[in-house]
């Protein structure tokens, strides 16, 4: 059983146990989530229409904050001695997808 959510603007395809990498979310390690499915395959059946949907929970745990691969940027202008050097990060959450399942 897998599931497509949405998570930080991007959609990602999970099943239980994964860990992904998402945008940074409010909210302390151990703490549970909930992500909107867009669409869950069970086997053969293929869940896709909006009211069956609603009744679908994706939930994740936090496992904590990290960051992705730094990048350089590097401002220059020609003949005047200008030069600047920066460098950025950006936070991500790790998450661990604990359950998918089917409510009432």
């Amino acid at each position: 059983m897998y599931a497509i959510v949405r998570a930080g603007g991007r959609q990602e395809k999970v099943a239980v146990d994964d860990v992904l990498t998402v945008d940074k979310l409010s909210g302390e390690a151990g703490s549970t989530v909930t992500f909107p499915a867009l669409l869950v395959v069970d086997g053969d059946d293929v869940v896709s229409s909006a009211d069956q949907l609603a009744r679908y929970q994706v939930t994740a745990e936090i496992l904590g904050a990290v960051k992705g691969p730094k990048i350089n940027i590097m401002h220059y202008r020609n003949k005047t001695g200008y030069k600047r050097r920066m460098g950025h990060r950006q936070p991500y959450t790790e998450v661990k997808i604990t359950g998918i399942e089917a409510g009432k």
